[in-house]
């Protein structure tokens, strides 16, 4: 069987971290974006790098590009000059310690965010240095005692397991650091930064690499994350759960003005990082509206993708189908091509396969394919989407997913009934979409937008975010800004148009993560009317809500099925 008549197989890896650079400080509040990219963004390119015929997309959001040029400046000018770093973790790397005792210890906690069966007991030295941080944890009259030495060798190695799998393989001087173990110096602390830097700096050019070489299809989301289908009109989040409650008055004001900004910013700016346009547009979190593909449309997208909820919803048939074909749909008066994740094999990764031996994991998601291909085998130009998470589940696995994902693309790459390839493949193969005559709008979970509108919580939010929106129209009618001003306040209204404070919100998440998502929330709205030149309302000094659940993954990811879920969610 030829390429050309294997069913296509589209693993599309979404990668995504919000602003979390404030804008009034400078500061970094959370340090994932450069952890997940010298982890999870660094190990991905390089497994597509080693598997010579395996192809995939690969989806950025432009925001995280930004901050991950931000890191590679901090550190060349930290190597160059010596200047302090804008992220409190990379300071305490640097040697840069608090002097007060709450300031170390909470230094030291930070360096237990980690998977304690993956990457903290794996290590030993690194373990014994937990213990000694939860012992303190509880002992407050202990800080005093805790010295320079104990902290440089803790944030050592957090950085170390941070690494991603193929880095500690691969890199001398970190297999060097690893053998040493514990009394680290500042001469080691240097070069792990100047490792962190170079793994940061390479990034980009080792993604346009891989899609020179065809193996990779880049694409891009809205500049800051936003939930499109709600910027524009959140009444339809009604299509899909008629029962929800909406915030009181009319929609986000301006909003289809709002989406349009949003793409045409987040596509100059992977144009910016990439040197070339996308032509394929994840929209946040999978959220699709007629009104959204038809904006697609006018911006010259060529392919978007949801959930297959999304298509179950739309269809109308009950539940989920193996025969239906995922795509491409054209909707209604659009010509941008949908395509939809195969709900299921896509969650099996995310939220079951972690504790599987990764040969048997494979080969589970193999068959699982081989199945869904068999039902489509009356298709014209069949294509199976796997889409989901490219950061978030790998610190679940065994090695960050080492021996899963190289098992994956050696079984994909030589399939004989299976072929891997990107969603810019199928057009360029002549597909030709089928008519969608109703799209209910929806995400990628659930089918539905209730992670991000419906509970009293997000939806104050919502009227927090309208209210500093009508307070920036009016502004920018009644006073003169520079062009540098009004760009800034335009900037800064994407970060708080983001999906990701309104995902954050909701008693099911854990309380720490609604804490530290609910205050930088807040701080980036108080910097809009900062940079407006008026005064915050006091409704942004009340914290919007308190969580209280233990989600499985921490709340960093969700499943469309329950079967998956686990814990409280």
């Amino acid at each position: 069987m030829s390429a050309d008549q294997r069913v296509k197989v589209v693993l599309m890896w979404h990668m995504h971290q919000p602003q979390y650079r404030r804008a009034d400080t400078g500061m970094y509040a959370e340090p994932w974006v450069y952890l997940h990219a010298i982890k999870d963004y660094v190990d991905m390119a390089a497994h597509l790098e080693q598997a010579t015929m395996a192809r995939a997309v690969v989806n950025f959001v432009p925001v995280l590009l930004d901050q991950i040029a931000d890191y590679v400046e901090q550190i060349d000018q930290f190597l160059r000059t010596g200047k302090t770093l804008q992220d409190p973790l990379l300071n305490g790397l640097a040697g840069v310690f608090p002097v007060e005792p709450q300031g170390r210890l909470a230094l030291m906690q930070w360096c237990l965010r980690a998977n304690r069966k993956r990457l903290i007991e794996p290590w030993p030295v690194y373990a014994q240095l937990v213990e000694m941080v939860e012992w303190l944890g509880t002992r407050p009259q202990a800080l005093s005692y805790v010295n320079d030495a104990f902290l440089r060798d803790l944030v050592m190695w957090y950085h170390l397991v941070w690494l991603g799998e193929t880095v500690r393989r691969s890199d001398e001087r970190v297999k060097a650091l690893l053998q040493k173990a514990r009394d680290f110096d500042a001469a080691d602390a240097r070069q792990m930064i100047e490792v962190i830097g170079g793994l940061l700096k390479g990034l980009p050019a080792r993604y346009r690499a891989l899609e020179d070489a065809g193996r990779v299809e880049l694409s891009f989301s809205p500049y800051s994350h936003p939930i499109v289908p709600l910027l524009i009109d959140w009444t339809v989040a009604r299509e899909a759960q008629p029962d929800v409650t909406l915030p009181p008055g009319a929609p986000y004001p301006d909003g289809l003005a709002r989406a349009r900004a949003q793409i045409t910013a987040g596509q100059a700016a992977f144009s910016r990082h990439f040197g070339r346009t996308a032509r394929g547009c994840w929209l946040s979190e999978g959220g699709v509206s007629h009104a959204a593909l038809q904006l697609l449309d006018e911006l010259h997208v060529e392919w978007t993708a949801s959930g297959g909820a999304v298509l179950v919803h739309s269809l109308g048939n009950g539940g989920p189908d193996p025969s239906v074909p995922l795509g491409p749909y054209c909707v209604g008066d659009t010509h941008v091509h949908c395509f939809f994740r195969d709900d299921d094999l896509s969650d099996r990764i995310g939220f079951r396969y972690a504790e599987w031996r990764a040969d048997d994991a494979v080969g589970d998601l193999v068959a699982g394919l081989e199945k869904r291909a068999q039902a489509l085998e009356h298709t014209e130009s069949p294509v199976i989407p796997i889409i989901l998470d490219g950061e978030n589940a790998w610190e679940y696995y065994a090695h960050n997913g080492f021996y899963f994902l190289q098992a994956l693309y050696e079984r994909l790459s030589v399939h004989p009934v299976l072929s891997l390839g990107t969603f810019a493949d199928v057009l360029d193969h002549g597909a030709v979409p089928r008519a969608l005559p109703r799209l209910v709008a929806g995400s990628w979970v659930y089918g539905t937008f209730s992670t991000w509108i419906g509970s009293a919580d997000k939806n104050r939010a919502w009227e927090l975010l309208v209210r500093v929106k009508q307070a920036a129209d009016d502004a920018l009618r009644s006073r003169t800004f520079t062009a540098a001003q009004a760009a800034a306040i335009d900037r800064q209204l994407m970060v708080c148009e983001g999906s990701d404070w309104f995902w954050w919100y909701g008693d099911y998440n854990p309380r720490d993560s609604v804490a530290a998502f609910d205050a930088l929330y807040r701080a980036h709205l108080r910097r809009l009317f900062s940079l407006m030149g008026v005064p915050p309302p006091d409704a942004l000094e009340q914290v919007l809500g308190v969580g209280h659940g233990e989600p499985m993954r921490g709340g960093t990811m969700r499943a469309t099925h329950g079967d998956f879920q686990g814990g409280a969610t």
